[in-house]
């Protein structure tokens, strides 16, 4: 693990907030890996210990969600701050962009949102200037950087390898999926593989490079960030156009696709396009991909949420050939079996883990997850005596010790947006588990759809109060703000775009912030979180 603490010993509090909304004033239009330490410091004023940044992981081209990757093990090269690549700065930094370059860079710092083909587009670019430089300057003449990138290249060869090699066939194939690719290189024949490694060496080089610089650039603001820990994303699925399916095309079958089953996000479930895990091949290895995917993971974080945990006991698959949408396994045992030891195998990364629970979850997941030690999620406005008359709140006083209070997650609605939605009789019901001066204190706020201040305040204190070891808060709720980060099954362009209002680097500046944080402190200490 790369923090100091672990979380689970010691109530700790912090923030939701993924890597792409928090861009610097020094930023190309998102977040980046450099900009961590300045969120860093604004929470390590506010008592908040705890940031969770959703998976970083390479996006799939031509998308936004950072739950479609094409590799599970790859970072994303847009997080990469391209002003501090060494190669970007010998070729004359920002100031020598041509015109072209310039308009895109001023068109993505300027966007209320993150443009994500200009982003990619313009570090495309500038990246693979800087990598020419250093092929010309550094590779060609065995630098100390050349010898870093080596011995790079040679510890992380046991996922490396294929991914770069696939980034490679991807670009030469004009992007085409890999199943439409020429039938060796498709199949991984050794000759064609071979051939692939001849013909694009420079460009398998350049993916090379680009995780390079994004492993020295997220080392950098960890070192940046002491005392922080970082929690991440250890994603259900794959894409079925990845490195990883095609590295490993024995353990999924394509015969159907897999999703979620109906719920309170979807009346008709929703389908993800993955590709289905083929369970019994993933048992007779130990589960030794999960395990895999688990070590890079825990490299790269001190906390992982594991996604959708309840599909790694029991898939919903949709069968290409339209018979019903079924659970495989089919039997209750074999789904108890092969859940705990894909998270045994997920445990063994040696990151601490915590698993998202949410939905409509066998009562033998929340056994399983009890017996391997693991929290699951406290959403303080699901927490309900459901089948008590009035439905009233649980009080997160009650919450257990090893858990996960929110308030919600990138998936639900705001705070403030639920609230808006509420009847005064849910309302009263939620506000009846804050202390006795905060209800006094809602009580007397304006009536009307918004979220009033004081109302905010009481539940995030009810929270800070509660009996969970961790708390996270989407920061949209700790401000009140109505944005969300996803709508589930909805494909848009605002899905994931979500920036902040202000640049990271300028949090302490700005007098609502500079509340939150004093006020965030105090709840923290009061409530032994600090």
């Amino acid at each position: 693990m790369t923090g100091t603490a672990s979380p689970a010993r010691r109530r700790s509090a912090g923030l939701l907030l993924p890597l792409f909304s928090m861009p610097s004033s020094r930023s190309w239009g998102i977040g980046e890996f450099a900009d961590l330490a300045a969120v860093a410091r604004w929470m390590n004023a506010a008592g908040l210990r705890v940031l969770q940044v959703l998976p970083l992981n390479e996006m799939a081209p031509g998308q936004a969600s950072p739950y479609s990757a094409v590799s599970a093990m790859a970072l994303d090269p847009i997080f990469i701050a391209v002003p501090d690549v060494p190669d970007f700065h010998e070729l004359g930094g920002e100031d020598a962009l041509d015109t072209a370059a310039r308009g895109l860079l001023d068109h993505a710092r300027a966007s209320l949102a993150v443009d994500y083909w200009s982003v990619r587009t313009l570090k495309d670019r500038t990246l693979r200037s800087a990598f020419r430089r250093f092929l010309r300057h550094e590779w060609t003449h065995g630098s100390e950087r050349a010898r870093r990138l080596r011995d790079y290249i040679r510890d992380e060869a046991w996922w490396l390898d294929d991914y770069a090699l696939y980034r490679a066939a991807l670009h030469l194939t004009g992007g085409k999926p890999w199943t439409a690719w020429p039938d060796g290189v498709g199949a991984r024949e050794r000759e064609s593989l071979a051939r692939i490694r001849r013909e694009s060496s420079e460009e398998i080089l350049f993916r090379q490079y680009l995780q390079w610089i994004a492993h020295e650039q997220w080392a950098a603001a960890r070192r940046q960030a002491p005392g922080l820990l970082v929690s991440g994303d250890f994603p259900f699925g794959v894409a079925a156009d990845s490195a990883d399916v095609w590295a490993n095309q024995d353990l999924f079958s394509f015969d159907g696709t897999v999703g979620a089953p109906p719920d309170a996000f979807s009346e008709d479930g929703q389908n993800w396009q993955l590709p289905v895990y083929r369970w019994d091949v993933m048992r007779e290895r130990g589960y030794a991909w999960f395990a895999a995917r688990a070590r890079r993971t825990a490299a790269l974080f001190d906390l992982v949420r594991v996604d959708h945990v309840v599909g790694l006991f029991r898939s919903w698959v949709f069968p290409r050939d339209g018979r019903a949408a079924h659970f495989e396994p089919a039997d209750e045992p074999a789904q108890v079996a092969q859940g705990e030891a894909v998270l045994r195998a997920i445990m063994s990364g040696g990151a601490e883990v915590i698993a998202e629970d949410l939905g409509t979850i066998p009562e033998f997941v929340r056994d399983t997850m009890a017996r391997l030690g693991l929290p699951g999620y406290r959403v303080m406005r699901w927490e309900r005596f459901w089948d008590e008359p009035g439905q009233p709140f649980i009080n997160p006083a009650e919450y257990p010790p090893r858990s996960v209070a929110t308030t919600g997650t990138h998936d639900t609605e705001t705070l403030a947006v639920w609230w808006r939605a509420a009847d005064e009789t849910e309302r009263q019901a939620a506000l009846s588990v804050a202390a006795t001066a905060w209800r006094e204190a809602a009580a007397a706020a304006p009536a009307g759809d918004d979220l009033p201040g004081a109302v905010r305040d009481a539940l995030l204190e009810a929270l800070f109060a509660s009996g969970s070891d961790l708390l996270t808060l989407p920061i949209q709720d700790v401000f009140g703000w109505p944005d969300r980060i996803n709508v589930p099954a909805l494909i848009d362009d605002s899905n994931w775009t979500w920036r902040l209002p202000w640049p990271v680097d300028q949090l302490d500046l700005q007098p609502e912030a500079a509340e939150r944080q004093r006020t965030l402190r105090l709840w923290a200490e009061r409530h032994a979180r600090a």
